[in-house]
């Protein structure tokens, strides 16, 4: 693969702006400029394999319970311990 490792990872604001992913698409674009199609096709599996072993990994606890805070904001919720349903229009 000719995949160019020399290229560093761009710099992400905590805002994430339009500019974070202007940067994201340079840097996807430097990284594949010289693969063929099968090696770009390679390199974008690997990468959706390590994402989906993530989203596999159990849940923080303090962020199920932060998520749960939130939720229980945003739908009117006394507190985050009362069941949420959502209801479909």
């Amino acid at each position: 693969m000719t995949r160019r490792n020399n290229i560093p990872k761009p710099e992400i604001s905590p805002a994430f702006t339009m500019e974070d992913i202007h940067r994201i698409r340079e840097w996807h674009y430097e990284r594949q400029k010289g693969m063929t199609t099968k090696e770009i096709c390679e390199d974008i599996r690997k990468g959706a394999a390590r994402f989906e072993a993530r989203l596999k990994e159990p849940v923080d606890s303090a962020i199920e319970a932060e998520f749960e805070r939130r939720m229980a904001w945003a739908l009117g919720t006394k507190t985050a311990k009362e069941p949420v349903s959502i209801q479909r229009v």
